[in-house]
């Protein structure tokens, strides 16, 4: 990775306080340097995504590395994140990970059918969460070789 450019930002979309505490702290103990964008719903998600409301401003050619995106939300569901993501052409290669609790195969299948890259499904216990985290974590802000832009 060419450290003379800025980092990208991982775009964590979670609720739950507990869960975005758990996975911002994950992240963080895999070494990863990357600013955690942390939003609590689809439509602040898509403000960040788009530059638009609070995120007005932001440089959106500067897109996440990731974006790790729960499928319950209060305002919406992941699905809609994820369908409004894949539809804007400048987003079709950025890697969107489900992270949430649902294990249920039809929301697999309708993530994978949406266009998301992973679908990990958020284990009960401290340690699991934290391992599972932190190696997505590492794969996709680090491993992974995303496009050129």
């Amino acid at each position: 990775m060419d450290r003379s450019q800025p980092l990208h930002d991982i775009l964590l979309v979670e609720d739950d306080p507990d869960h975005a505490e758990l996975t911002r702290e994950a992240l963080n103990d895999a070494g990863l340097c990357n600013p955690i964008v942390t939003v609590d719903t689809a439509a602040r998600a898509l403000d960040y995504i788009l530059g638009r409301g609070e995120f007005k401003g932001r440089d959106t050619v500067n897109r996440p590395c990731v974006i790790l995106l729960d499928l319950r939300l209060p305002d919406g569901s992941g699905f809609d994140v994820l369908r409004a993501v894949r539809e804007r052409p400048e987003h079709q290669a950025t890697p969107v990970v489900m992270l949430t609790t649902s294990a249920n195969g039809p929301d697999v299948e309708q993530a994978y059918a949406l266009g998301a890259n992973s679908y990990l499904v958020k284990p009960v216990g401290y340690e699991e969460f934290h391992g599972k985290v932190r190696e997505a974590g590492l794969y996709w802000a680090l491993l992974n070789q995303p496009p050129a832009e």
